[in-house]
């Protein structure tokens, strides 16, 4: 599961444990699909390859899925990274996550 701790500013923090090679359910190294969705913008696809980029050095346009919701409102990108390792999906996921840009990484 995680353990709980308290930071410096007194705030509790809960700590993911790592999962065992042994146990995970995805084997490294893979192709991993990741869904990105966000509002509509001209250079949502172009910020988002270049995020990826920095976690998978090997990514490019081509890995790239875009479909834009039935409104055009959003824009759904499905990116299929080379995952390398759990601590590597796990900071890719949480540059993704925290983008302002981004509504929701699945």
């Amino acid at each position: 599961m995680g353990t709980l701790k308290t930071n410096a500013g007194g705030d509790v923090e809960l700590t993911a444990m790592p999962i065992p090679t042994e146990e995970s359910l995805i084997e490294y190294p893979s192709d991993f699909p990741i869904k990105v969705v966000g509002v509509m913008h001209d250079e949502f696809a172009q910020t988002i390859v270049e995020l990826v980029v920095e976690h998978d050095p090997e990514f490019h346009a081509g890995k790239l899925e875009m479909r834009p919701s039935s409104q055009g409102k959003y824009l759904s990108l499905t990116l299929t990274v080379r995952a390398t390792s759990r601590e590597q999906l796990d900071n890719l996921y949480r540059a993704l996550s925290s983008h302002e840009k981004v509504k929701f990484v699945l």
